[in-house]
């Protein structure tokens, strides 16, 4: 008995290596069946995920790399969260078309606490080490960085996809930008890492901690980029574009965005956003392709979405509102009432927060997005009567006095 026990125990932990590999993952430098052989032979690997806290909210994107460092928690391995606190006083600008801002340490400290309230939904940091690169790179001399950066040429900065691009229509590249990749590669060196876990986006600065692990200590390591979440609207989720589920949303507000999403984004989003099994997306693939409809797969997935970043008591009551205000176009029972200065529709629109700007207020209008007692606006100078339900979309109400 205690011989299939432990039998069941190794097929357990074989079957989470599978999905650590192959999960959301997009490369892996040098290639997967040399980090699986590594993962297979018990040995505990020193991994880290770094993040330069330069945002105060994050969304279920930004959880893709949390969840599988999670994953790798779980198999026992040392992980570091790397918090880049020296990094973000220059900005990354791997996915960016331009320069970052450049953020004070107090920005960045604040910045973190909020990231970490949010991430904790997803990454347990009772069981990894947090770290601050400032406490090596604050330390490097002149000499050790021009040490450092005789590893790297300047060819391979250049020829990135966006450094490339900016450089062709004459914009600038700053020379602490061509430095950036120099001291991630130095944080990867300098933990002696193994394992670095990021999106597809990091894959330079990655591979710049393998260059230095091989040339200053002659060590094979692994990259793992992993893939992006698309958007709601089908491009990368991005703030942006406004596409974005955020993990601090409300739960009706993320079982809506959920419900709108494409056909098509549904087993990338069970497998994503998500932590259901690999049996269960395996299950949904094999529904869409037998012809089941959309909506019910979708009703499932936002269920697991809102269960996961709120709770199983709010999905359900999400999904009750979603359904009655929707699905039966019903008005919701938990109307805000909110006192207006005005009874024009674009001041009360902005005054209410329903939206930020006029000119956001105007497209939705034009959109026939805004409605006045169910009825829709069509006019920027309708005169809204004090008792009115003003709604903007499906899911956002508030009823207004004067």
């Amino acid at each position: 008995m205690l011989v299939l026990c432990f039998l069941s125990a190794k097929m357990k932990i074989m079957d989470q290596i599978t999905e650590v590999l192959t999960r959301g993952v997009a490369n892996i430098i040098p290639g997967r069946d040399e980090l699986e052989a590594v993962l297979r032979s018990d040995r505990k690997l020193n991994i880290y995920l770094g993040i330069d806290p330069t945002a105060t909210r994050i969304h279920i994107g930004h959880a893709v790399p949390l969840r599988k460092l999670q994953q790798l928690v779980e198999l026992g391995h040392h992980i570091t969260f790397l918090i880049g606190d020296f990094t973000a006083l220059i900005g990354d600008t791997s996915d960016k078309d331009g320069e970052r801002p450049v953020l004070t340490p107090e920005q960045i400290e604040e910045n973190f606490q909020t990231y970490k309230q949010q991430a904790s939904k997803v990454l347990d940091f009772s069981q990894v080490s947090l770290r601050h690169n400032s406490e090596w790179l604050g330390k490097l001399d002149f000499g050790h960085i021009i040490k450092l950066t005789r590893n790297f040429t300047l060819n391979d900065f250049i020829s990135r996809e966006l450094i490339k691009k900016r450089l062709t229509e004459g914009r600038s590249v700053s020379l602490p930008e061509m430095l950036y990749p120099v001291m991630q590669g130095y944080d990867s060196y300098f933990m002696d890492t193994d394992l670095q876990v990021g999106g597809t986006d990091q894959t330079f600065n990655m591979q710049a901690g393998r260059t230095l692990q091989k040339n200053l200590r002659n060590k094979e390591s692994f990259v793992m980029s992993l893939e992006f979440l698309t958007g709601t609207d089908g491009r990368k989720m991005s703030k942006t574009w406004g596409n974005a589920i955020w993990i601090e949303d409300p739960p009706e507000d993320m079982y809506g965005k959920a419900m709108s999403l494409k056909d098509d984004l549904l087993v990338e989003y069970f497998t994503l956003a998500t932590a259901v099994t690999a049996e269960k997306i395996h299950e949904v693939s094999a529904r869409i392709d037998a012809g089941e409809n959309p909506m019910t797969l979708k009703k499932e997935l936002a269920l697991q979405i809102v269960s996961e970043m709120h709770s199983r008591a709010d999905a359900f009551t999400a999904q009750s509102v979603f359904e009655k205000t929707v699905q039966n176009r019903q008005v919701p029972d938990n109307i805000t009432t909110q006192t207006v200065t005005t009874d024009n529709i674009l001041d009360i629109l902005v005054e209410t927060g329903l939206v930020a700007s006029k000119s956001s207020a105007r497209r939705l209008i034009e959109q026939g997005g805004v409605k006045s007692d169910n009825e829709k606006i069509t006019s920027y100078e309708v005169s809204v009567p004090s008792g009115a339900i003003i709604s903007v979309g499906s899911r956002n109400f508030v009823r207004i006095e004067r």
